[in-house]
């Protein structure tokens, strides 16, 4: 796709699909109020030339919608630099203006044809430009309806994973994301690890030290010999005093009454 988004192919058939969905329907109220606006503004024209005028147009605009769909693709907004995106979609509405323009009065022409009429569309210098003008405002509306249909098929983003943590056990280095840590313990002069596969490594350091190295992983101290990673709470227990016990599965950790803060977190 170019880098239009994120969105695979099959996804950005369907975006294409979801947005001609969109298109159509509006294309056509758009002509039926034009038509009768003209109609009812201008007596004077057979009732049959502004319905002829407003279908040719809308026939060779739906015919013409790959044109900002490819450009879209080619140079989407956000994803590319400004430079391509304005010289890829500005050459891209040249290309379906001048398009829309020879397809309507070639169709024009016949139907008037058909009539016993001619078609007069005018000075080609002098009326083109006026077409570009309205033709900018049809490309904008069918691009921006594409680009919405293509943010919704867009994956949502992915979680980003925990951060990593190495455990120092030994001679060995245990590599762990955050969330699987459940505790940690104090034991002399090491730290135990409580992991959530069950197993319990030693690292030669002490809490206190450890504590801000783990607070970016989420882990709070409850007690002066206990690390506690909230996002494992199962349960919450007074003991009186106090002092709370903190289920993590199977784990129970001691919650004191001396940190407050590491309680209202838990609550909340």
């Amino acid at each position: 796709m170019n880098g239009a988004s994120d969105v695979t192919d099959g996804e950005a058939r369907k975006a294409f699909w979801t947005g001609a969905a969109v298109i159509v329907p509006i294309t056509a109220a758009v002509g039926v109020v034009n038509a009768l606006t003209v109609i009812s503004d201008r007596p004077d024209f057979a009732v049959w030339e502004p319905w002829s005028w407003e279908a040719t147009s809308a026939l060779v605009i739906l015919s013409l919608i790959w044109i900002p769909w490819l450009a879209l693709m080619r140079a989407p907004p956000g994803a590319s630099p400004w430079p391509r995106v304005a010289i890829t979609h500005a050459a891209a509405l040249l290309v379906f203006s001048a398009l829309h323009v020879a397809g309507f009065v070639l169709l024009r022409e016949a139907i008037y044809a058909l009539q016993g009429a001619e078609y007069d569309f005018g000075n080609i210098a002098e009326r083109f430009p006026y077409e570009l003008r309205k033709d900018a405002l049809s490309y904008l509306a069918l691009t921006a309806t594409f680009w919405i249909a293509l943010r919704l098929r867009e994956p949502p983003p992915a979680h980003q994973s925990s951060p990593m943590f190495d455990i120092r056990d030994g001679a060995r280095i245990i590599r762990v994301r955050g969330d699987e840590i459940l505790a940690v313990t104090a034991a002399g002069n090491y730290v135990e690890f409580n992991l959530s596969d069950g197993r319990l490594p030693l690292m030669r350091t002490t809490l206190a030290k450890l504590e801000a190295d783990l607070a970016p992983l989420g882990l709070i101290r409850t007690h002066r010999s206990w690390l506690i990673n909230p996002a494992h709470l199962t349960g919450l227990e007074p003991d009186g005093s106090g002092d709370w016990t903190v289920e993590l599965g199977t784990i129970r950790a001691p919650l004191s009454r001396r940190y407050p803060a590491a309680l209202e977190r838990l609550r909340g």
